[in-house]
């Protein structure tokens, strides 16, 4: 995935793609309103903090959200697994919900985990990214390359 090696070369490695998931997030859903990354020396276990709009108008709803975001090569066994999720789990707020993405996987183990318990969170992973950014327009190698550069910069 070309996220991947592009954040793994990028000044900042992988903690560059939490602000690049940020973006892939407002990609995904309109009603995304903001995003505020927390700084990665001083992470609370959350990459960031969003609110989402529901409803139109005078009678729209705000809700925040916790976002984690990893950036991992894909392959079935470099998944993100149950303390990665757990992490993000735990630091979710009262009447919060979550975003997990991740350029690889979620392993099974975690996943069940999420939707036996309950757990309001939503997993993005590397083929619904690559789905995200297709139907956004970037369906080459050169537009993900240019929307990679202008948005984030540092020579990945």
């Amino acid at each position: 995935m070309r996220l991947v090696s592009f954040f793994k070369t990028h000044p900042d490695r992988e903690y560059a793609f939490e602000k690049c998931a940020g973006e892939i997030l407002k990609l995904m859903d309109k009603n995304i309103e903001d995003i505020e990354l927390t700084r990665f020396w001083r992470d609370g276990g959350r990459d960031g903090v969003g609110k989402y709009r529901i409803g139109t108008g005078a009678t729209d709803v705000i809700v925040d959200f916790a976002l984690e975001a990893k950036c991992k090569t894909p392959a079935a066994n470099n998944s993100s697994g149950v303390r990665e999720t757990t992490r993000l789990i735990s630091r979710m707020r009262y009447r919060q919900f979550g975003v997990f993405i991740t350029t690889s996987c979620v392993h099974e183990q975690a996943y069940n985990e999420i939707l036996e318990d309950g757990h309001p969170v939503l997993i993005i992973a590397g083929a619904d990214i690559c789905e995200i950014l297709m139907k956004a327009g970037y369906n080459s190698k050169e537009l993900i390359d240019a929307w990679l550069e202008r948005n984030f910069g540092g020579n990945g």
